[in-house]
């Protein structure tokens, strides 16, 4: 009981200390400290002790991911300080009207998402054209990471054919394909897209009737007019990204996102190298930024190892496959649950599907359905305040604060995935 009481706590604890805006670097290990002592485990010497379990965690996360968050930060800030972003989104505005510069960022996102690229890499490839649209438009800038994480981590990342990881862990236990139960993940997708797009405006057009509007900040990049380069120069490298990506990402798997990523970035410097103002500063920026993004991530990530770790969270995923009644449901609450107390959907993937896959196999479900619940329901309470891509999006790439930022992010990668996953299961279960 004491393991339980301590793992809900130090998950409460971290989640208040993240929205209150503590640096996570300690919230995250102080709460994770917490659940280890409350679940026995020991601090210093032993077996799968507290520091070891931790850095583990940390370490692993920026091991995978360093050159990634690196490459694509440089490539964030190369797209501001050479204007590409700003010309780019100005061609948007110019084409589709000031009205749609929201629904350009939520396209920018879900096709570079569907096209491969890791979600992290999107919000740090869309956000500098997502900040020039938002000031453009006079839109409150406290939406940007809604709008990027809407188009980035709901109809796209966990629908049939996604080339994300949170669509692929399954078919190594369920021996399925990436296109598993596409008719209902069509039908899902366009749900989440359509009602998650009115509900984003609304909440946008509320604001700016309240009278909010753009705010511009000391660090925004500051580009002379007389500077800015082709539109065609802002959209080149992107398309390399997108491209790379997609034609490598079945030899290469992960590491497609590194190549992809460096051709964006030699693209911007040979396409767009006269129009640079400071590439020495922009890697600098680029650099520190992403050791700031991995960081928070990796710390989030090393609460996760602990909490896995423990005698509570053990019984827990015991307890959510065990659940009577309609199969999916219980895999989809088994699968919820355990990404909601990881704070990552692929994690609540990789620790529920070993015990579900089997379960349900058994019990005679259809493999296709399950992977399918099971992608769409990893999506939905992983992106509680503690995420990882929450907190990087949020925080890192977009310098806001949770408690300015979080309410709609939640509506759009929370409520929006949980009314698709009630409405998938439903379709299974008439099909």
């Amino acid at each position: 009981m004491l393991s339980l009481i301590g793992l809900i706590g130090g998950l409460v604890l971290l989640i208040i200390l993240t929205i209150r805006g503590m640096n996570l670097f300690i919230a995250a290990p102080t709460c994770a400290l917490i659940v280890a002592l409350t679940s026995g485990l020991p601090v210093f010497v032993g077996e799968n002790n507290f520091v070891e379990t931790y850095m583990s965690g940390f370490s692993g996360f920026i091991a995978s991911w360093f050159f990634m968050f690196l490459l694509g930060a440089i490539f964030g800030k190369f797209m501001e300080d050479t204007g590409a972003a700003d010309a780019v989104a100005r061609w948007i505005v110019g084409k589709l009207g000031f009205k749609h510069a929201v629904l350009a960022v939520v396209m920018a996102c879900a096709i570079l998402t569907y096209g491969g690229v890791s979600v992290f890499v999107v919000a740090f490839s869309v956000y500098p054209m997502a900040l020039s649209l938002f000031k453009d438009a006079n839109l409150p800038r406290r939406f940007i990471p809604a709008t990027l994480a809407f188009g980035s981590v709901t109809f796209t990342m966990t629908s049939a054919g996604s080339p994300e990881i949170q669509n692929w862990i399954p078919i190594k236990y369920l021996g399925t394909s990436p296109f598993a139960g596409w008719e209902v993940s069509l039908v899902v997708a366009v749900f989440m897209a359509t009602f998650g797009y009115w509900w984003l405006k609304k909440m946008i057009g509320k604001a700016v009737a309240n009278g909010e509007a753009f705010d511009s900040r000391d660090y925004d990049p500051h580009i002379p007019e007389r500077d800015y380069p082709h539109p065609i120069t802002g959209l080149i490298p992107l398309i390399v990204v997108l491209v790379l990506s997609f034609s490598l990402h079945e030899q290469l798997a992960q590491l497609a996102l590194i190549v992809a990523l460096g051709g964006g970035v030699l693209t911007i410097m040979i396409i767009n190298h006269k129009h640079f103002h400071n590439m020495p500063q922009a890697i600098n920026l680029g650099t520190t930024g992403a050791l700031v993004a991995i960081g928070n991530t990796a710390a989030v990530v090393g609460f996760g190892s602990i909490a896995k770790s423990t005698l509570a969270f053990q019984q827990t995923v015991d307890l959510m496959t065990q659940i009577p009644g309609n199969e999916l449901i219980g895999a989809a609450i088994a699968v919820s649950v355990i990404a909601g107390l990881t704070g990552s959907a692929s994690g609540g993937q990789a620790i529920a599907l070993p015990l579900v896959a089997p379960h349900y196999l058994d019990q005679g479900v259809e493999p296709d359905e399950l992977h399918r619940i099971v992608s769409i329901s990893s999506g939905a309470l992983d992106s509680l305040p503690h995420n990882g891509y929450v907190v990087t999006t949020i925080r890192a790439i977009c310098h806001e604060t949770h408690k300015a930022a979080y309410n709609a992010v939640a509506a759009l990668t929370v409520v929006v995935p949980l009314i698709g996953l009630v409405m998938a299961i439903g379709l299974f279960s008439i099909m």
